[in-house]
């Protein structure tokens, strides 16, 4: 009885420690389900077997059996997820690629936009409103300055060119005229107006012979700036400020003359200034490069900014083909409006005993230089450098004025409020 007691003690014993055993096993099974699902890509360890024991053999290969059972499933839901997750990728991977050869085309890396009709837009307003540009051209008389007008535009726009057989006695005094055509080529507008001088520098007496010339700068500079302090100002604003002087140096070969020097010295801070040396074919080769020099180092040593200055060279490409223009700053140039055969070829030139000079030539004269920085290349930024820094200048010195003349109205104004003032006042009255 005893042995049969202890043996059904045994057995009750045993029992209870293979629940436990199973009770820990599932606990550590689910932890490592929780730890697998947590992780993704991890494989999931088999939990650890207990102890065999010569009385629990079966249970636990049931144990074991149940376990890589799940380790199974879990290892097969693993894969399944991780062939969905590649597929997915490869599909996106795909529709990318399609994306990308559809739009994108050669080294661009987010496609075609568009941006680059904006230029085209900005074209077809400007060919329908048309532009501006006027242009001064100051020097003695018979340096050529109205044949050189003729000659950058192909025809005959200048003062004395109008009308057929215009005779007429330039005045001995500085006095303005301006001229204004309208020129179109390849369906852009240009409405082009021609200041000249005539009498300037011609009298012997030149003392402040640049004050009319001063003057009508300033006239326009205040002109624009009414039309912009309006109310109800215009849609777009008549623009008749000058844009580009152009300075005609006879070609004497020495130095700058004393009235050279104080226009340009006057004239260089209101407006864009481009020196040139007129009917520069009657000097040698030699001759003019010493001139040249002499009229730069004036220039330097008298502190003449001309255009185009070094303070406003924004771009480094710009500094570059700015830096090439002021070497050949000014330029020797010859004018005419006549045509001649050389080489079959019908070309601008002037006829002497030894040849014709072709004035477009740069073997023969810098005519075709000046006509490529005032209207191949720098046209628009002779216009910008007037509007946002000359013009500003004016604009910004005006307005103080202005600003300190209301400050003393109202300080010359302010003893009339008190009252005894005011009493005297209408006592008075």
């Amino acid at each position: 009885m005893r042995k049969e007691t202890t043996g059904e003690v045994e057995t009750a014993l045993f029992t209870p420690m293979e629940e436990r055993g199973e009770k820990d096993s599932s606990i550590m099974g689910q932890e490592k389900e929780d730890e697998g699902k947590s992780k993704g890509q991890q494989h999931i360890q088999t939990p650890p077997t207990v102890d065999k024991e010569e009385n629990c053999v079966e249970v636990h290969a049931g144990i074991k059996e149940n376990g890589k059972q799940k380790v199974m499933e879990m290892e097969e839901d693993m894969k399944k997820e991780m062939e969905l997750e590649a597929e997915v990728k490869v599909e996106l991977c795909q529709s990318v690629a399609d994306l990308q050869m559809g739009f994108i085309q050669g080294t661009d890396l987010f496609g075609y936009v568009g941006i680059e009709a904006v230029l085209d837009q900005m074209r077809r307003k400007t060919m329908k409103a048309g532009f501006e540009f006027n242009i001064m051209v100051v020097g003695q008389s018979g340096l050529g300055k109205s044949t050189l007008v003729n000659t950058l535009f192909k025809s005959k726009i200048s003062r004395k060119s109008c009308t057929p057989h215009y005779e007429e006695e330039i005045s001995k005094t500085v006095k303005l005229h301006a001229v204004s055509h309208m020129i179109e080529e390849k369906g852009v507008k240009m409405k082009l107006t021609v200041i000249d001088t005539p009498g300037f520098g011609d009298q012997i007496n030149n003392e402040n012979c640049w004050q009319p010339i001063v003057k009508y700068v300033n006239e326009q500079y205040e002109k624009y700036l009414r039309e912009e302090l309006n109310v109800n100002r215009k849609r777009r604003i008549p623009d008749s400020r000058v844009h580009c002087c152009i300075y005609f140096l006879p070609a004497t070969g020495h130095r700058l003359r004393p009235i050279d020097v104080e226009f340009m010295k006057r004239l260089g801070k209101i407006v864009n200034i481009v020196p040139v040396i007129a009917k520069s074919d009657t000097l040698t080769v030699e001759e003019r490069q010493e001139f040249k020099d002499r009229i730069r180092q004036d220039l330097a040593s008298n502190g003449i900014h001309v255009y185009p200055q070094k303070e406003y060279d924004e771009d480094p490409e710009e500094r570059i083909l700015n830096d090439k223009i002021r070497e050949s700053i000014p330029f020797a140039v010859v004018g005419t409006d006549k045509e001649h055969q050389v080489n079959g070829n019908k070309v601008l030139g002037r006829k002497t005993k030894w040849g014709i000079i072709e004035v477009e030539n740069v073997a023969h004269c810098e005519f075709a230089n000046l006509r490529d920085l005032l209207i191949r290349s720098h046209l628009q930024d002779l216009k910008d450098v007037t509007h946002n820094i000359l013009y500003e200048t004016y604009r910004v010195r005006r307005l103080n004025e202005s600003n300190i003349n209301f400050n003393e109205l109202e300080l010359s104004a302010w003893p009339l409020e008190n009252g005894t003032d005011k009493c005297e006042s209408d006592s008075h009255l």
